[in-house]
């Protein structure tokens, strides 16, 4: 049962990241902005990603 809670976190977590980054594009940024913001989302859930396979 642990497993499968761990696989929800990790596929909500990730579904966040898509999520974020859709809306990303959706506002009204040039594109040196819109890409470092997609850069710092994509680095924080790489992170959190990492945290729910208790890596750190």
């Amino acid at each position: 049962m642990l497993g499968a809670s761990v696989l929800v976190g990790i596929l909500i977590t990730f579904l966040v990241i898509v999520l974020v980054l859709y809306l990303v594009q959706r506002l009204p940024l040039d594109g040196r902005t819109r890409q470092i913001v997609q850069i710092i989302v994509i680095i924080i859930g790489i992170v959190s990603l990492l945290r729910y396979l208790s890596v750190w």
